[in-house]
């Protein structure tokens, strides 16, 4: 660490290897990557670039290259790139951002859905992680001082750490109607209206309606439908009385629909969902626990595990727990081992520095850097990090560990699970079966 160079230097260098300004359209990061847009590709020289002190990995979508440089470091480095090209940085809208790296050679109809999905709930990844965060350590204080919680301070704690849930149908169906082409307040008002609690006092065929009935899944189904509807609506009423008559319209039509047979299908699939995690997990305990674990690397790798991000929630908001969560989050735990693994056999000075590099960020559960710089360009480390997922998750499994939070992964999210020692037994495990792993499977030494 301490012969990484200066950010201005780092800058200077990437400047140096692809093209100069001239080439330069756009210059953006996000939490890991520096982004250039570029004019010509050709004129970029990628093998410079990996030799480069700092940087971690490359990853080329079309006329945009990404390069991984880690948290923190891809601010400062961006920021003074940008100044020796004289040009303006921006910092990337994680949602726009998944619209944008979506690659037409590989973006199915069933993908674009599972990035739609996913980009609703990428905004409210800080709250969750906020949140969560108070949660947890409000749990530990009342572990030691049960009375806390009864008092004013305690109160307003609980509340805190709860407020992402007690909003969360309003903020989903705010962004869902974004993401569906629709009015973002018209879809928090349809969100609204199956969250209501006046839903009580009203019956239909003899049982009392319930509020926020399906949860995620419901709101998503109703906010589906009414931006959908709000759309052709526009296409027939004219634009003197569009300002008026649509909005009307959206939510006389979307109410009843929503009430009579979106809310309904919603809870229908949000208890399936609920039941078959219990009885994967509970039933198929540790076996489950090591596929779910296993194979999630590979799915991150095909962008498929986006479409999990409403089953957390869902099954936050609807049971409280989630028992997902610490299993999948094993996968990053196996990278860790895996990556010790590498910087023990290893003779190359420069993948050790960026697996020292990449480590503290990964042990706090941002993996991308270990993925792109060291587990998967080296082939059989990679593998190693699914067998450490695979036997953490199993652990977590096992041991039936559940996250009360979500946004967080790594030794973080010991804060915000139900079990916190029995988390951080089944992160050792997959440290240590990802190390052993990847000790015996070996691998290729890149030449200095």
């Amino acid at each position: 660490m301490a012969n990484t160079p200066s950010p201005k230097v780092i800058a200077q260098e990437i400047n140096n290897v692809v093209g100069g300004k001239e080439n330069i359209l756009q210059i953006a990061y996000c939490m890991t990557r520096l982004r250039l847009t570029l004019v010509d590709s050709a004129k970029v020289n990628i093998d410079a670039i990996k030799k480069i002190e700092g940087v971690m990995g490359i990853v080329e979508q079309g006329d945009q290259l990404q390069i991984v440089l880690g948290p923190g470091r891809v601010t400062k480095v961006a920021n003074e790139f940008g100044q020796i090209v004289g040009m303006e940085v921006g910092e990337v809208d994680e949602a726009k951002l998944r619209k944008q790296e979506i690659n037409a050679k590989n973006a199915t109809p069933f993908k674009l859905f599972l990035k739609k999905i996913s980009s609703i709930f990428i905004p409210l990844i800080p709250a969750f992680i906020a949140c969560g965060l108070v949660t947890g350590i409000l749990n530990i204080v009342l572990k030691f001082n049960p009375g806390f919680g009864a008092g004013p301070i305690g109160g307003i704690l609980k509340i805190a750490g709860n407020a992402v849930f007690y909003g969360l149908n309003l903020f989903v169906g705010v962004n869902a109607a974004k993401e569906f082409g629709g009015s973002p307040m018209l879809g928090g008002v349809m969100a609204a209206i199956v969250s209501h609690p006046d839903l009580t006092k009203v019956t239909l065929w003899g049982n009392p309606l319930v509020p926020g009935r399906g949860g995620i899944i419901a709101v998503l189904l109703v906010v589906a439908f009414s931006s959908w509807l709000e759309k052709k609506v526009r296409e027939i009423i004219p634009e003197s009385l569009d300002l008026f008559l649509t909005p009307l319209i959206v939510i006389l039509i979307s109410c009843f629909a929503a009430i009579l047979a979106l809310q309904p299908l919603g809870g229908f699939i949000s208890d399936a969902i609920g039941n078959a995690t219990k009885i994967a997990i509970s039933g198929g305990g540790a076996f489950t626990g090591f596929i779910l674990g296993g194979t999630f690397l590979p799915l991150v790798m095909t962008g498929l595990h986006q479409g999990l991000t409403p089953i957390h929630a869902d099954l936050l908001k609807t049971t409280g727990e989630n028992l997902l969560l610490p299993i999948l989050s094993m996968a990053g735990a196996g990278q860790i081992g895996a990556a010790i693994a590498v910087l023990i056999k290893t003779k190359n000075q420069r993948l050790k520095k960026t697996i020292v590099s990449a480590l503290p960020v990964g042990l706090m559960g941002v993996g991308e850097p270990l993925i792109y710089g060291v587990t998967l360009p080296l082939g059989k480390p990679f593998i190693g990090a699914c067998i450490g997922g695979a036997f953490g998750g199993a652990t977590q499994a096992f041991l039936k560990v559940a996250s009360t939070g979500m946004g967080l992964s790594g030794l973080p999210l010991a804060l915000i699970t139900n079990k916190p020692i029995l988390f951080l037994i089944g992160l050792l495990v997959a440290y240590i079966a990802g190390f052993i792993a990847t000790m015996a499977l070996g691998f290729e030494d890149p030449i200095e």
